[in-house]
């Protein structure tokens, strides 16, 4: 059995149960955000041909409202990665998840904090 901090790892995980109609665990009634919100996300990809303006489309495609000359961005040291840190309006968990979604399918994308 795996410990962590001296408890077994088992003591961490919370079972919900499963709703009867939709056999899904139901969704927890309290969420840290409170929406809308700006939320700030941060992908970081190979620094290729064409990597800011297809993350740039992507967010359009989920968040219209962002402005596309508020993206930061950050050179990795060799110069190989581009980090890039776009603060979005966020008007609901489904839009982010969505977002996440489609920015970690993209092929160039190696992260997305």
């Amino acid at each position: 059995m795996q410990e962590r901090n001296g408890k077994p790892l088992e003591a961490d995980l919370q079972v919900k149960p499963l709703d009867a109609e939709s056999k899904q665990a139901p969704l927890e009634a309290e969420s840290l955000l409170a929406f809308p919100t700006p939320f700030p996300i941060k992908i970081i990809g190979r620094r290729e041909g064409g990597f800011t303006t297809a993350v740039i489309q992507i967010i359009l495609r989920h968040a219209p409202d962002f402005v596309p000359g508020t993206l930061e961005t950050r050179p990795s040291r060799q110069g190989k990665y581009i980090s890039l840190t776009a603060t979005v309006n966020a008007t609901s968990r489904e839009e982010l998840d969505s977002l996440y979604q489609e920015l970690c399918d993209h092929p160039t994308v190696v992260m997305v904090l």
